[in-house]
C-alpha cells in the first residue's frame, strides 16, 4: 500500500471508513464480523481507520478498539466529537456540543472505547455556531499538550472556520465530502485552502455512498433504516437521472481493466497528493476492490476525458437531508 501525508501525519493512500459497520446502512454488522473487517483492511495495507463517538453511538469505537488492539502501534486512529449525545444512554439529544468542557469530557470516553491512550487524529465533527472556534481549538491544543491527542482536525468546515481554527492550533486534516458526483469543495475554494495551508484533505463518501459503484440503480430497494432512503439524490427519479455518472465510470473502467469504484477513487487520488479518502465496507470483496484503486493508472488524458464527460452531466438531488446539510458550515 502506498503511503500520504496528512499534514505531518502519515498514513495508506487509502484509508478505511468505519461507520457502516455500526450505522447508516441498516441493521449493524455483527461484531465479531465488524472486527475481522477492520482486521482484514489492516492486513491488507491500511493504517488510517475513521470512526466518530456519533457512530452507534459509541459502539463504532468500540469495535474499533478491538478490532486495532494487537497492532495498535502501527495504525492511525482518526475519530470526532461534536454532536449533542447522553454519555450514559447514548441518545441522539438533537443539535450539536463543542464546548471546551464537553470536549474534554468525550475524549476521555472515546480513549475508554478505543482501548488506547492517545487519538491520531482528533476531528470536530460538525462546526458549532455557538461556540468560537477559536475556543473549539483551543480545547484540543490543551489535550494534545497532554499527550490525549496528536493532531487536530475538521469536517464539514468553511474557510472561514479552516483559517480561525489553524490560527489556534494548525489543522491538520479537513474531511468533507467528496467524489465525482460531489465537488463542492472544488467550487468553494475549500479544496484551494487546504493547499494554501497544508492541510490534509480526507474525502468520505468518495463513492457517493455506494452509488458510484455501479452496484445501485433506480430499482434497487434499500434497508427502512437506511438513511439513502431519506436522502434526496437516491429517489427512484435521481437515481435514473444519476446514472450516466455511473455510465462515465464503466466506460473508463473498461479500458483500464478496472472497476467503476476503483476508477472513482483513482480520480479521487489524481486530484491531489494529499488527498486520502476513507472508503468503507462490510464486504471482504468489496475491500479488496478498493483498494486495487491505487494501481488503476489515470493518464493526464483520462482525466481531462472524464471531466470534460463530467461537466455536462448534472447531478440531481441535494447530496444530504436538508435537515443534515444545515448542521454543515462547507
Amino acid at each position: 500500500m502506498q503511503k500520504r501525508k496528512l499534514g505531518d501525519l502519515e498514513v495508506s493512500a487509502l484509508g478505511y471508513g468505519c461507520m457502516g459497520l455500526s450505522s447508516g446502512y441498516g441493521e449493524p454488522t455483527p461484531r465479531p464480523e465488524a472486527v475481522q473487517m477492520v482486521r482484514a483492511a489492516f492486513e491488507r495495507g491500511v493504517t488510517l481507520f475513521d470512526t466518530a463517538e456519533a457512530y452507534g453511538p459509541f459502539a463504532n469505537e468500540e469495535v474499533l478498539g478491538e478490532a486495532v488492539a494487537p497492532f495498535r502501534e502501527e495504525v492511525v486512529i482518526a475519530t470526532k466529537f461534536g454532536f449533542d449525545i447522553d454519555p450514559q444512554s447514548g441518545a441522539r439529544l438533537g443539535g450539536l456540543n463543542s464546548r471546551p468542557e464537553h470536549i474534554r469530557q468525550v475524549v476521555d470516553a472515546m480513549l475508554r472505547r478505543l482501548r488506547t491512550d492517545r487519538i491520531e487524529l482528533l476531528y470536530q465533527h460538525r462546526v458549532d455556531p455557538d461556540v468560537p472556534m477559536e475556543d473549539v481549538a483551543g480545547a484540543v491544543k490543551d489535550l494534545i499538550g497532554q499527550g490525549k491527542v496528536k493532531f487536530f482536525g475538521l469536517s464539514e468546515a468553511s474557510i472561514a472556520s479552516i483559517r480561525r481554527a489553524h490560527a489556534v492550533q494548525p489543522v491538520t486534516a479537513l474531511q468533507n465530502e467528496y467524489s465525482l458526483w460531489t465537488r463542492d469543495v472544488e467550487a468553494n475554494g475549500v479544496l484551494d485552502v487546504c493547499g494554501e495551508l497544508g492541510i490534509g484533505f480526507v474525502p468520505f463518501s468518495p463513492l457517493g455512498a455506494g452509488f458510484l459503484t455501479g452496484k445501485i440503480d433506480p430499482a434497487t430497494q434499500l434497508a427502512p433504516t437506511d438513511f439513502r432512503t431519506i436522502s434526496p439524490r437516491f429517489t427512484a427519479e435521481a437515481r435514473a437521472a444519476n446514472m450516466a455518472v455511473v455510465e462515465l465510470l464503466k466506460t473508463i473502467a473498461e479500458g483500464k481493466q478496472a472497476t467503476p469504484a476503483q476508477v472513482a477513487l483513482s480520480w479521487l487520488l489524481a486530484q491531489k497528493h494529499w488527498i486520502v479518502p476513507i472508503p468503507g465496507t462490510t464486504k471482504l470483496g468489496r475491500l479488496e476492490e478498493n483498494l486495487g484503486a491505487v494501481n488503476v493508472d489515470l493518464s493526464p488524458e483520462d482525466l481531462r476525458a472524464i471531466d470534460d464527460a463530467a461537466s455536462k452531466i448534472t447531478i440531481q438531488g441535494a447530496r444530504l437531508p436538508e435537515a443534515v446539510l444545515a448542521q454543515t458550515n462547507g
